[in-house]
């Protein structure tokens, strides 16, 4: 699941916390729309990412990592370091 294409760039933005669906697209700017909420719903399902509805006038929509979802944030600051020192 972390593995498929922009679900860790998705991770890492996630990890300096709670976003609006918008939020992350514009920190994630090379992911369309489409494919950003299917990779969310994914997150989703394995109770990686939690979506919170907020009340209010208008209601907000955010996505959050659940305890699971922080648990990856070494992992995904490690393969970043690794991308960075052997990007060519």
């Amino acid at each position: 699941m972390v593995g498929k294409r922009w679900t860790g760039a998705i991770l890492m933005v996630l990890l300096d916390g709670p976003m609006r669906f918008s939020e992350i697209g514009a920190s994630v700017s090379e992911v369309s729309d489409r494919l950003l909420s299917e990779r969310l719903k994914e997150l989703e399902a394995e109770g990686i990412v939690e979506r919170d509805v907020v009340d209010g006038s208008p209601f907000r929509v955010e996505y959050s990592l659940t305890e699971k979802g922080r648990a990856l944030g070494p992992a995904v600051e490690a393969l970043k370091e690794w991308a960075q020192a052997w990007q060519a």
